[in-house]
């Protein structure tokens, strides 16, 4: 479809030229028959123009043709280029969030597993001053039994 478009676009003027001239044309063409002395000189250089005039056509609509078509897919191309960079940048940035967040919960379990062994450390030396204080009631209670019956 943008092709036909292009296409359009570029032949049209050549159309409307090309009907311009064969409108102007046989009015140069009176001019000549009026005068024939110099219509040898004249019809060559109404040759030479109209040969100017097709080739400087041509170009112009090969330039457009061009432009058309290559500045198009150009553009186009910087558009993606700039897109894939933005769409890197973004999954660049969403790599690093994921990064630290992998840190924080690393960091996080690292902390917890010290405030465990923490907790499991105050738990074992409670449980060995119990250890101690229940052997100090024991002796206690061993040596009063002692006293009582050395009493009897």
């Amino acid at each position: 479809m943008l092709n036909r478009l292009s296409l359009i676009k570029v032949w049209l003027p050549l159309i409307v030229l090309a009907k311009a001239l064969s409108i102007n044309f046989p009015a140069s063409a009176q001019i000549i028959q009026t005068n024939p002395q110099t219509q040898d000189s004249l019809q060559e250089r109404l040759r030479q123009q109209q040969e100017e005039q097709n080739q400087q056509t041509q170009e112009r609509m090969k330039e457009t043709w061009l432009r058309q078509n290559f500045q198009q897919p150009q553009q186009l191309q910087q558009q993606q280029t700039i897109q894939q960079q933005e769409f890197t940048r973004q999954r660049q940035e969403m790599f690093r969030q994921q990064q630290f967040r992998l840190q924080q919960e690393e960091t996080r379990l690292q902390q917890q597993d010290f405030s465990q062994q923490q907790q499991l450390r105050i738990q074992q030396q409670q449980l060995r001053q119990d250890e101690q204080i229940r052997q100090r009631q024991q002796l206690r209670l061993q040596d009063q039994i002692r006293q009582q019956k050395s009493n009897l």
